[in-house]
C-alpha cells in the first residue's frame, strides 16, 4: 500500500509540473501527429498503454500490463528542453503453471531525463541524459533494486516518415544483496509512415538484453495509430500486434497492444 500511495503522489506531482509549463501557440493536427511519434517532443502527453501477452509457461497464461507513461517537457532556456518520461506499470499475471495463483500489483518505475536541443541538428532530433529505476513494485514484480544509467534518442522526420532509435542501459547500485542485480540494455529502433489523414503505420522492436542471465527479449511490434479530436481535445488511439522473436524460457509467444493517449498542446 505504501508503494501505491507513493506512486500516486509522484504522478500528481508530475501533473502539477506539467500544468506549470508556459503555454505556446496552438498547434496544427499535422504538427501534433508528428509529435506523437517523437519520444522527446515539446508536448505534454499522457499515454495509457495496455499490453496483453499470451502463451506464458506450461499453463499458456496471460499477462496484462498497463503502462502509465506521462511525458512532460520543461524549457531550460531558449536552446534546450528537458523532457521527463516516466513509466509506471500496473500488472496482472495469471499463474504460468496449472493450479498456481494469479498475482497483481505495481511494477518498478522507470524515469528518463532527456536534455534535447530546441533546434534540430542536420535534420535530426536528439536527446540524451540519465535514466533511473525505482523499486516501486510489488514483491512479485520488483527487482527491489535502485538503478541508473545513460539514455539517448535520435530520430528524423521527413515526408511523412519517422525513423530513429531510443536506447538506455541500467545498472543496479543499491537494494537487497540477496536479490539479483540489474544489468540490462534496452534498444528501441522504430520506423513509421503517417498519411495525410494522420493515420500512422509503424514497426518497432523493444528489445532488452539481460547481461546477468545472457538473455534477449525481442518483441516485434506492428501498429496503426490515429490522431483524433473529440470535443476539441486532441488524442491518439493505437492498436498493435506483437510477436516475440526471442524470449526467456516460458516467456510469451505473442501479444496485443491498445494505447490511448491524451495530448495537451500548448
Amino acid at each position: 500500500m505504501t508503494n501505491e500511495r507513493s506512486v500516486t503522489a509522484f504522478l500528481c506531482l508530475l501533473l502539477l509540473l506539467a500544468l506549470s509549463v508556459p503555454a505556446l501557440a496552438s498547434e496544427s493536427d499535422e504538427e501534433l501527429a508528428k509529435k506523437t511519434l517523437n519520444p522527446i517532443a515539446n508536448l505534454v502527453s499522457v499515454p495509457l498503454q495496455s499490453n496483453w501477452d499470451f502463451g506464458i509457461g506450461p499453463a499458456d497464461a496471460t499477462k496484462y500490463t498497463l503502462n502509465i507513461q506521462p511525458v512532460i517537457p520543461i524549457p531550460v532556456n531558449k536552446e534546450w528542453n528537458l523532457i521527463l518520461r516516466t513509466i509506471v506499470p500496473v500488472i496482472y499475471q495469471e499463474s504460468p503453471v496449472p493450479g498456481g495463483d494469479s498475482k497483481s500489483g505495481l511494477g518498478d518505475t522507470t524515469q528518463s531525463f532527456f536534455f534535447s536541443p530546441v533546434q534540430t541538428v542536420d535534420g535530426w532530433i536528439l536527446g540524451a541524459g540519465p535514466v533511473f529505476l525505482y523499486p516501486t513494485g510489488a514483491d512479485a514484480f520488483s527487482s527491489k533494486k535502485w538503478g541508473a544509467g545513460p539514455t539517448a534518442v535520435a530520430l528524423k522526420q521527413e515526408s511523412g516518415w519517422t525513423v530513429g532509435m531510443l536506447a538506455n542501459h541500467i545498472w543496479s547500485f543499491a537494494g537487497p544483496s540477496g536479490n539479483q542485480d540489474v544489468n540490462a540494455t534496452f534498444l528501441q529502433p522504430f520506423l513509421s509512415f503517417t498519411t495525410k489523414t494522420y493515420t500512422t503505420f509503424g514497426v518497432n522492436t523493444e528489445s532488452t538484453y539481460d547481461w546477468v542471465n545472457s538473455q534477449w527479449t525481442v518483441p516485434i511490434n506492428l501498429s496503426v495509430t490515429q490522431l483524433l479530436r473529440i470535443g476539441g481535445q486532441p488524442l491518439s488511439l493505437q492498436l498493435g500486434y506483437r510477436y516475440y522473436a526471442d524470449a526467456p524460457t516460458g516467456g510469451p509467444d505473442w501479444g496485443l497492444r491498445f494505447t490511448f493517449t491524451l495530448l495537451f498542446p500548448k
